[in-house]
């Protein structure tokens, strides 16, 4: 197995690689497509055909914003959680899509990024749907473990040889310091999931963002103090600045 990792939009994007196969660790941004295709025909000169498999760990869209076009482009099977229902459901679920996606953009310009073409759709129409200690699909070297907490359907991906663990964002690296992500919509949840990776002792990760860390680099103790009590979502945020802003008009 060899892992080539390729600078995406806004994350960082795996691609496994075996002689007979390729995987995606997750579906990218909607404008990583032609990059991923580019690097597949051009860097590793294989057909478009030997990606066989799009992981999406969750919906937002630098997980599962190119899984769509990527699979029409390649032929490429697309597995996710087994959670029930679409992430995004319902007027609040439109809303809530809309945002995600304009944040993603945000976080391009931030980052110097020309703006790229980012609309997907909200409801991912997947092919595999992976049990909680399933083998991947054709990629017997894979486990999937649930880690639900940032949304209710997130999942790492571990490859047991080498005892490495995609975490996707399970956790992020602000100022040097891993933390929670943003958002974190169930908080028990969420604590599960840092006691399941705890517990699991992987000798590296690979973060979304954030690329490769080793295990021996977690400070497990400041991540859970870290991690919330209570749901930190964007009705919150948006509910606490309106506050910020009352309280500072009134004084």
């Amino acid at each position: 197995m060899q892992l080539h990792t390729l600078n995406g939009h806004i994350q960082s994007i795996y691609l496994v690689e075996y002689s007979d196969k390729l995987m995606l660790l997750d579906g990218c941004c909607r404008a990583d497509c032609d990059l991923v295709a580019h690097f597949i025909t051009t860097e590793l000169n294989r057909p478009l055909s030997d990606l066989k498999l799009i992981v999406v760990t969750h919906m937002h869209p630098d997980h599962a914003g190119g899984a769509h076009k990527l699979r029409a482009m390649t032929g490429a099977k697309i597995a996710t959680s087994n959670a029930p229902g679409d992430w995004y459901q319902g007027f609040d679920g439109i809303m809530m899509h809309i945002t995600d996606i304009l944040l993603a953009r945000w976080v391009a310009s931030r980052k110097g990024k020309k703006q790229g073409f980012m609309w997907y759709s909200r409801q991912l129409k997947a092919d595999i749907y992976l049990p909680d200690g399933a083998s991947v699909p054709n990629f017997d070297e894979w486990q999937v473990h649930h880690s639900p907490g940032h949304t209710d359907r997130d999942i790492c991906l571990h490859h047991l040889p080498s005892n490495m663990l995609y975490v996707a964002d399970l956790m992020v690296k602000v100022k040097g310091k891993l933390i929670p992500p943003f958002p974190v919509f169930y908080p028990k949840r969420y604590l599960n999931s840092l006691l399941m990776l705890k517990t699991l002792k992987p000798d590296s990760l690979l973060l979304a963002h954030d690329g490769k860390i080793q295990f021996s680099d977690i400070d497990f103790n400041y991540l859970l103090q870290k991690a919330p009590s209570i749901p930190m979502t964007h009705w919150r945020s948006v509910k606490s600045k309106l506050k910020q802003v009352f309280k500072s008009s009134k004084a």
